[in-house]
Formats: C-alpha cells, sequence, structure tokens
C-alpha cells in the first residue's frame, strides 16, 4: 500500500527520507517487523517503542513513525507525529480499508455493565436476523470464530483487523465495550461510532499506568459521546450532567428517572429454587413486558440499555422479550443447577466495589443464607483484600476464603490479608485454600433457600501460581464434584 495513502487522514511532518514508498505491513511490535514494514514507536508503560527504532530499521522497517527524531540512516523515511498511538489508529484505519464504514458500530463504556449490555445486544440483534461481531473483556466474536481476549479493547490495529475480518465474514454489525483506557490511549480513534452507550461511573481503574484521577476517568469516558452520532445515557447515573457536557451526538437517555426517554417501571424480583430473575415494564419510547433470568437491578439497566440500541434496528418487541430471556453470559451472574434446594452462580465480581453491588443485589431475593466465596490475586493492591474481606463479612452470611490467582504471592498470605478485613465485622468465615475443596465444602453445606456465589474468577478458566498459567473452570470443578458424590453414593 502507498505510503501517502496510509498517512492521507494524519497530521505530520517529514523528517527524513521518501514519502514515495510501498509499504508491507503496518507494526507496533519491533519483533514483527517485516521488510518494508512501517513501525510506530508507541510510549507503552513499560517500554519506549522509540529505543527499537534502529533495530527495526535493521529488520527491515523502511518506514518509522515517531514523537521524535531518531538515528537511522538516510534511506529510512522517519515520520514524526504529535501522538504515535493517535497515528497508529488511523494508519490501521487506511491498511484495512476504513473497515467502520462497511458496519453499524456500537461502543458501550461505563464502569460497570460493559460485557452483559454487548452480549444482550448481540443476542437481540442476532435473533432479529442480524449478523453480529463482539469485541469485548471475555472474547472477540466473528462468525464462528471465537478469540479470547487480553484486554477489553484491543489495541486499535487489533480492533480494525477484527473489523475488517467481520466485514468479511458478512456482518452487519459490531458491538464492542469501550474501557477508559481505550479512549484514552486512542484504540478506537479514528472512524465514529454510530452508537455510543454511557451506562455508569464509579471510581475505579484510578492509579499508576492507569488514570491519576476520578476526574481523569470521567473526562475519558466523557470523549465517546464526542465520537458517535447517536448517544444513549443513563438518566438515573448521579454524574449524568457532568458526563454529557460538550456532547457533539443527538442525545438519549434511559433509565427509572421520570424524564428518561426510555424507562423502567414496575419492578419486580422472580425467585425459585435455583433460579432467579426480575421482570419489568418498558415504557417511554417502547411500551412492552419484560422478564429476564439474571438478578437483580443493574439487570434491569443492563437490558434496558440492549432496548434503546437495538430499537435503533428496527427489532420487534416480541424479538427483543425472546432474545433478553435467552442471553447468557459466561461469569456474570451465571446460575449453575446443582440442587432444588439452593441457587449456585459463578460470578467475576473482582474488586471491592462490584462484590458490594453484587451482594445488595441478590440481598433483595431475602435468601436463607447468602455464602460468598472467594479469593484475592496475588501481586496486586493488597487494599483490595482487606475491602473485600470486610465486605463479605458485613454482607454475607458466610464467607468461604479460598485462593484466586496467588502469582508469586503465598496463597495463605492472602487468605491472612482478607481475613484481617473479615475481622473488623462479625462475619462467618471458614478458610479453604484449594478452591475446589471449598467449592465442594459449599455445596455440601448448602442449605434450602441458600444462595451461593463464586465470586472473582468468573469467565476466567485458569489459575496463575507463580509465572504458570493452569487450566482451572470453576464450571468444571463444580462437575467434578457432583460427580465425586454421585459416586461415594452408589
Amino acid at each position: 500500500m502507498k505510503l501517502t495513502d496510509l498517512l492521507s487522514r494524519l497530521d505530520y511532518g517529514c523528517l527524513q527520507g521518501s514519502l514515495d514508498k510501498e509499504v508491507r505491513g503496518v507494526v507496533f511490535d519491533s519483533r514483527k517487523v517485516v521488510r518494508d514494514s512501517l513501525f510506530v514507536c508507541i510510549r507503552g508503560a513499560v517500554t519506549d517503542g522509540h529505543t527499537f527504532a534502529g533495530s527495526a530499521a535493521a529488520d527491515g522497517a523502511s518506514v518509522l513513525v515517531t514523537e521524535e527524531a531518531v538515528e537511522v540512516s538516510k534511506d529510512i523515511t522517519v515520520i514524526k507525529v504529535a501522538d504515535s498511538r493517535y497515528a497508529l489508529a488511523l494508519i490501521s484505519c487506511a491498511w484495512f480499508g476504513y473497515p467502520a464504514d462497511k458496519l453499524k458500530t456500537i461502543g458501550v463504556t461505563g464502569t460497570k455493565g460493559k460485557t452483559t449490555t454487548t452480549y444482550m445486544v448481540r443476542s437481540i440483534l442476532e435473533n432479529a436476523g442480524y449478523k453480529v461481531g463482539l469485541i469485548g473483556t471475555i472474547e472477540t466474536i466473528i462468525d464462528d470464530q471465537v478469540i479470547p481476549s487480553e484486554n477489553t479493547t484491543p489495541e486499535s490495529f487489533l480492533v480494525q483487523k477484527y473489523f475488517a475480518e467481520m466485514v468479511h465474514a458478512g456482518c452487519d454489525c459490531v458491538v464492542m465495550e469501550v474501557s477508559s483506557q481505550a479512549l484514552m490511549l486512542n484504540r478506537v480513534a479514528g472512524f465514529t461510532f454510530d452508537y455510543g452507550i454511557f451506562t455508569n461511573i464509579e471510581p475505579d481503574h484510578i492509579g499508576p499506568n492507569e488514570h491519576p484521577s476520578f476526574e481523569n476517568y470521567l473526562e475519558c469516558k466523557k470523549r465517546l459521546l464526542k465520537q458517535c452520532r447517536v448517544g444513549i445515557v443513563n438518566r438515573d447515573d448521579e454524574h449524568y450532567e457532568t458526563m454529557i457536557e460538550g456532547h457533539t451526538c443527538k442525545l438519549e437517555t434511559y433509565g427509572f428517572h421520570k424524564n428518561a426517554d426510555l424507562r423502567a417501571a414496575d419492578c419486580r424480583l422472580v425467585s425459585k429454587p435455583g433460579y432467579l430473575g426480575i421482570d419489568y415494564t418498558v415504557e417511554g419510547l417502547l411500551n412492552f413486558q419484560v422478564e429476564i433470568d439474571v438478578p437483580g437491578k443493574f439487570s434491569v439497566y443492563n437490558s434496558l440499555t440492549a432496548i434503546a440500541i437495538c430499537r435503533h434496528f428496527k427489532v420487534s418487541e416480541e424479538s427483543i422479550v425472546k432474545a433478553l430471556k435467552a442471553a447468557k453470559v459466561k461469569g456474570r451472574m451465571e446460575m449453575i443447577k446443582v440442587s432444588d434446594d439452593f441457587t449456585l452462580m459463578i460470578d467475576y465480581a473482582h474488586n471491592a466495589m462490584s462484590l458490594k453491588s453484587l451482594l445488595m443485589a441478590l440481598r433483595e431475593y431475602n435468601p436463607h443464607r447468602i455464602v460468598c466465596l472467594f479469593g484475592c490475586g496475588g501481586n496486586r493492591d493488597r487494599a483490595r483484600r482487606f475491602e473485600m474481606g470486610e465486605i463479605s463479612g458485613h454482607m454475607a452470611d458466610l464467607t468461604i476464603i479460598t485462593s484466586d490467582n496467588p502469582r508469586k504471592e503465598e496463597p495463605q498470605a492472602i487468605i491472612e490479608d482478607i481475613k484481617t478485613g473479615i475481622g473488623r465485622t462479625e462475619g462467618k468465615y471458614v478458610e479453604i485454600s484449594d478452591r475446589k475443596q471449598a467449592i465442594a465444602y459449599a455445596i455440601h453445606h448448602g442449605e434450602a433457600g441458600d444462595i451461593i456465589v463464586l465470586a472473582g474468577k468468573g469467565h476466567e478458566d485458569y489459575q496463575i501460581i507463580g509465572t504458570t498459567k493452569y487450566h482451572m473452570d470453576e464450571r468444571e470443578l463444580i462437575q467434578e464434584v457432583l460427580k465425586e458424590d454421585r459416586k461415594k453414593d452408589r
């Protein structure tokens, strides 16, 4: 591809070399440089791509995109830009032929609800006959191809690559999670979303290598409403007014608020052994009844968000109701049937805020007991352990402390930190380091009317011990426990 075509939408200066070049590849990892490729020097949290400019040129890169002058031979073209991440996004769009222009693009941002909302949207649109690609925390889905995710939102080159593959696979649209990091680091720059959705915002992702403050976190989230044609915003969020400041899109709202364009009313909890759900009435722009097989008020928000989006795709009410009833998200309040007496679920809640929200939602169902099983990751912020221990101690009737991803720490040291948090409460607990044994204990000691939640792992199917990632899926552990129980009963 002609270099000038790759740079056509970018402001740049040419520090040296010719612009009349044919580029045979675009890379931002110097280890992937090929002959006559374009290498983008990106400043990362750990390494600076500019330090690899010389080796990239030596390995065959004929064009370097940089934020500063670099020492390379004169036959290498050096393009200077203000922001190399932004440049990578625009160059990637061009390299893949602007695939976003051939799709209806839906971007969902917010502290909570992104994953569930994207799967609900996909379920509704697929049920209505659309072919939908998905990019998110758990996986990327392109036709029948499923690619496990490393980040909520991939680097811009990968985003555009996935878009192009979706177009090739015949997709009509794509729904994707858009993290604050993605907006801050220009991973979704270079195109305009057809629909940009804001679910909610609470203090999160604040610290080294993330956001320096809540204000910065909020400002990054706000960027989506300046990069979409239609913005769909939660009217109930306490930061609603701040969130919509400076928006450039057509604005729609949803929520329980009387002024919301699409409203939820008359919520009713649905509960029976092994099953928790909720139903409500949709009012405003649409009017019909909905029941979903996922408990909690935030499930109303997630489904209402999905309805607000899919309304624009002319999906029938009947199709929406059917699809929402069937929508399931791995590791998000995922109910696993093990008994007619109590309910067991798996959820990704892995910090204090998400655990508190989860337990509050479950408490509304007036269970006999809430049993909360969780651990905390090693080589991570210790404060999270104290906080999660304290929340579970306050809000659960029994806490089962176990191991998560200990990494390079001793599992027992992590458990002791969690116990310190629980010690600030009067909560009852047991400690069982082995996660399978902990799950077996939860199942064997389940009482009629209990809600047992296995928190922290969610969709993950691994455990990291030391630096090694071992296969471990809680769904499989549950089945192993049940199988072993059946053998004992013979």
